[in-house]
C-alpha cells in the first residue's frame, strides 16, 4: 500500500519537478538523457516508454499508439515540442524512432497473436487441415495416419481421436506454435516428443504444447515479454518472433520436467506453475534473451 501511495505521489507531483531540475542543470530533456545513456535494447526502450507514458504532454503520450507509417513524423513533432535541434542531436532521432518502433510493434504483436488465438480450428478449412497433417508428418515421419479421426493422434499427445477439440482454448495459435517448432526445429521437436513418450516420465506432447502457448500468450498480454523482444528484435516484433519464444519454452519445459522427475502426470499443473515462475524470474532481467539456439548449446 505504501509503495502504491509513493508511486502515485512521485508520478503525480515529484516527477515533474525532478525532471525540471535536472533539465536546468544538464540543459537536456529526459528523452535526450535516455537515448544518450543507453544503446539499443530493452533498457533504452523501456525507459523511453515510461517517459512518454507519464508525460503531461498529450503529443508525447500519443506516440505510444502511433501507427508505423506515422512514427517518423511523430518523432519530428516530439523533437519540435521539446525544442531539440536535429542538427545537433542526429542520433536522438533514430534512437527515439527505433524505440517507438519496438513499443508500437509489441502492441501490434499482441493483437496479431490475439487474432490467431480467436480463430477456431475448423476441419472444413483446407488450410487448417493441411497444417494439422503437416504436423503429423514432421513429428512421425514414415508413419501413415490410418484415417483423419484416429487414436493415432494420441502418439503425439492429443487427448482424443480428433485434435480439433484440443485447440478450443488457444485456437489456431496453439497449432501454429506446434507446427512452427516442428518445421524450424525438427530434430529438437522430435527429441522432445521422444521424451514425452517416456514410459515413466512421459506427458502429453501436444496438450502440454498448447498449455505452453497459453503461458506464452499470457506473458505477452501482461507485458512480461517486452524486455526479451526489445533485446532480440531491433525493429517491430512479429508473430514469428512469438513462435520462436514458444519454441524456447517447449524445449526448456521438457528439460525442466525431466530434471524434476514428477511422480505423476497428475502433478502437471503444479510443475507448470513452477516452470512459469522460473521463466518470470528470467524475464525480470532487463538484458534477458530467451533463445532456443542458445538453450540447445547448454
Amino acid at each position: 500500500m505504501l509503495a502504491y501511495v509513493w508511486q502515485y505521489f512521485y508520478t503525480t507531483y515529484l516527477r515533474y519537478w525532478f525532471k525540471w531540475l535536472i533539465r536546468q542543470v544538464t540543459r537536456t530533456c529526459e528523452l535526450q538523457r535516455i537515448c544518450s545513456s543507453y544503446g539499443p535494447g530493452a533498457p533504452r526502450t523501456i525507459n523511453t516508454e515510461y517517459s512518454l507514458k507519464n508525460s503531461k504532454c498529450k503529443l508525447l503520450r500519443s506516440a505510444l499508439i502511433s501507427s508505423k507509417e506515422r512514427l517518423r513524423n511523430h518523432v519530428e513533432q516530439i523533437m519540435k515540442e521539446k525544442n531539440i535541434k536535429v542538427q545537433t542531436n542526429p542520433p536522438l532521432k533514430e534512437s527515439l524512432h527505433a524505440s517507438l518502433l519496438q513499443i508500437t510493434g509489441y502492441n501490434d504483436l499482441y493483437q496479431s497473436a490475439e487474432d490467431v488465438r480467436k480463430e477456431a480450428f475448423c476441419p472444413e478449412n483446407p488450410q487448417h487441415e493441411a497444417m494439422l497433417l503437416k504436423l503429423w508428418e514432421l513429428l512421425m515421419p514414415g508413419v501413415k495416419l490410418e484415417s483423419r479421426v484416429t487414436k493415432q493422434w494420441g502418439d503425439i499427445g492429443f487427448q482424443g481421436d480428433d485434435p480439433k477439440t484440443d485447440f478450443r482454448g488457444m485456437g489456431m495459435l496453439g497449432l501454429a506454435n506446434l507446427l512452427f517448432f516442428s518445421e524450424h526445429y525438427t530434430q529438437e521437436a522430435r527429441l522432445v516428443l521422444s521424451h514425452a513418450n517416456h514410459p515413466k516420465l512421459g506427458y502429453s506432447y501436444a496438450i502440454v504444447g498448447i498449455n505452453l502457448t497459453e503461458m506464452a500468450f499470457s506473458l505477452l498480454k501482461n507485458g512480461a515479454l517486452k524486455a526479451h523482444f526489445y533485446n532480440t528484435v531491433p525493429g517491430a516484433p512479429e508473430l514469428r518472433h512469438f513462435h520462436q519464444l514458444y519454441c524456447y519454452l517447449a524445449f526448456e519445459f521438457d528439460k525442466f520436467w525431466l530434471a524434476e522427475e514428477p511422480e505423476s502426470i497428475m502433478l502437471f499443473n503444479q510443475y507448470r506453475e513452477k516452470f512459469h515462475h522460473v521463466v518470470r524470474n528470467l524475464l525480470i532481467d532487463p538484458h534477458v534473451r530467451l533463445s532456443l539456439s542458445a538453450a540447445t548449446k547448454n
